[in-house]
């Protein structure tokens, strides 16, 4: 995982590295709340709805989105998860990068995330 601040690059230009690097990319938007940003990944990852929102529905909906990514025999995706300042300073912050490095390990080239300090 890698985390970036946007005081360095922006969206766009990380999304142009993205297509340069010939993957799909897929934005997660900024949120200010453990609650809140574990519904925006809910939402743009398409998980599904009885999964529930918590830690442990993130990890196993993630590892479920690199297993049907890495089935579906298209590009490679980059998750852009923007994260808001706000959040930073929360415990689950550290947990959630955990989270995804762990899906994107259990990925491999398939899946890669980036964080994106806001």
């Amino acid at each position: 995982m890698k985390i970036y601040s946007a005081d360095t690059w922006t969206l766009e230009e990380l999304l142009e590295q993205v297509a340069d690097a010939g993957r799909r990319s897929l934005i997660v938007p900024a949120a200010d709340s453990r609650k809140a940003v574990l519904e925006t990944f809910s939402e743009v990852l398409n998980f599904p709805e009885h999964d529930g929102i918590n830690l442990d529905a993130l990890n196993d909906s993630l590892h479920d989105f690199a297993d049907s990514i890495t089935d579906d025999g298209v590009l490679p995706v980059t998750v852009l998860w923007q994260v808001a300042a706000p959040f930073r300073g929360d415990r689950s912050f550290g947990i959630i990068c955990e989270i995804l490095q762990d899906a994107e390990s259990y990925a491999g080239k398939d899946l890669a995330v980036t964080a994106v300090l806001l």
